[in-house]
């Protein structure tokens, strides 16, 4: 008898019962790759933060295989670039004075460190939030929006909300990166590898999964305003024991809860959808 997955509906269910600790807005998306089966509870837009730099590292080596773009080409860092002490930034932290940096150095930073420095530097090369809106439009993604500068996110807190994404939007994100849509095959094999051998965010999707599954993700972090936290965020490709691949996204947002409990969301709706497709 074929198997006929996971019952959705109860899976969508669990998702919502896992959600409501956090007392905010939760967006999920889950998806079993090369199939129809999916999952999206709650379809607002929500903050990114970080997770834009998802989008941005793809359009980056999209450049990199137009040639418009070396990995290899160096580039200056200097103290103009620096985002503001409270945004996460290590080169910024290592490098007071400035520093130079390769295109692909500059990469490994952002998407795989989360360097907001990093980010911009990227950005200003390729020519600003609009490229990358563009790369997006141009491999059919939607609900995406990438709109403004890690440095517009540091002077106004609301500006965060400008780069935005829907649950499917991050789906559509997460299925363009998987077929490596837009990209060389040696370009799509290095972003996943950073963002595989990426530290941040142990207690988010990777945080209930059983040891050693792979998880190619990136979070997205905002700092708290009156005890609001405006993004928590973490999106990825979480690996099967069969080597099927989930596209799994979860944004919390606006959320009074504290840090671990906003995590624990993030890793028990990962391993919900991962038991559901696992058995």
């Amino acid at each position: 008898m074929a198997d006929e997955g996971p019952d959705l509906g109860a899976l969508a269910d669990e998702v919502e019962r896992l959600a409501a600790p956090a007392e905010g807005r939760v967006g999920v998306g889950i998806a079993l790759l090369g199939s129809d089966e999916a999952v999206v509870v709650g379809e607002g837009r929500h903050p990114m933060q970080s997770v834009f730099k998802l989008p941005l590292g793809m359009a980056v080596l999209a450049a990199v295989d137009r040639g418009e773009l070396s990995l290899d080409r160096r580039v200056a860092v200097t103290l103009a670039d620096f985002v503001s002490d409270r945004q996460h930034s290590p080169i910024r932290d290592r490098h007071p004075d400035g520093v130079e940096l390769s295109v692909g150095e500059l990469l490994g930073a952002a998407a795989g460190g989360s360097d907001g420095t990093a980010a911009d530097v990227l950005l200003d090369l390729l020519g600003g939030p609009a490229e990358v809106e563009g790369f997006l439009r141009g491999i059919g993604v939607e609900g995406v929006d990438v709109a403004v500068t890690e440095k517009d996110m540091g002077r106004d807190y609301d500006a965060q909300y400008r780069n935005g994404a829907t649950p499917a939007g991050a789906l559509a994100l997460l299925r363009a990166l998987h077929a490596g849509r837009g990209l060389s095959q040696e370009s799509r094999t290095l972003l996943l590898r950073v963002l595989t051998e990426t530290t941040t965010g142990p207690n988010r999707l990777r945080g209930r999964l059983p040891e050693g599954t792979p998880v190619a993700h990136k979070t997205g972090t905002s700092r708290a305003r009156d005890g609001v936290t405006a993004a928590t965020n973490d999106v990825g490709l979480v690996t099967l024991p069969d080597g099927r691949r989930l596209a799994v996204a979860v944004f919390v947002s606006d959320s009074p809860a504290d840090d671990a409990t906003r995590e624990r969301v993030i890793a028990d709706v990962a391993r919900a959808a991962y038991d559901a497709w696992a058995r």
